[in-house]
């Protein structure tokens, strides 16, 4: 399998409000950025979406170490809350999944890729994750007015 490292960031001006995604991608020596952003949207949703589409595009199956600065998307994962909803269709134990449409895509992609999940401290002094950040901003501010 490939070995690739993903660090990803999402950003929301208001909550729900504009927001953007972000992403990096490397290989070796190889980087790829990725970014978008929607008009109206959460931070958790753009969180989840940069992790979804920097995962998408893996043309095939890879051994990825993920960094997120997401303690929702982290936990989710690492605690075993993902595996939880999925078994009670889809649902938290006290009710309303948010975004389960977000995580059943996600989901999916764990079954291709084989991900560890770690999270990291935003905005402290880990260049990918601020570079990510630039990136999720300066998508978000193309939909702010």
């Amino acid at each position: 399998m490939n070995k690739v490292t993903i660090y990803t960031d999402g950003a929301c001006s208001g909550n729900p409000g504009p927001g953007g995604w972000g992403a990096i991608l490397k290989a070796g020596e190889a980087e790829r950025e990725l970014s978008g952003g929607e008009e109206e949207t959460t931070n958790n949703r753009m969180e989840l979406t940069a992790v979804i589409e920097s995962l998408n595009a893996l043309k095939r199956p890879c051994e990825v170490e993920l960094y997120t600065d997401s303690q929702y998307v982290a936990n989710a994962i690492n605690l075993g809350w993902l595996e939880n909803w999925k078994k009670r269709g889809w649902k938290r134990k006290d009710g309303k999944l948010l975004n389960p449409e977000l995580w059943q895509k996600l989901d999916s992609l764990l079954e291709t890729h084989k991900v560890t999940f770690h999270w990291v401290k935003g905005h402290a002094d880990n260049e990918y994750n601020n570079r990510c950040d630039a990136l999720a901003v300066k998508e978000r501010d193309k939909y702010r007015n």
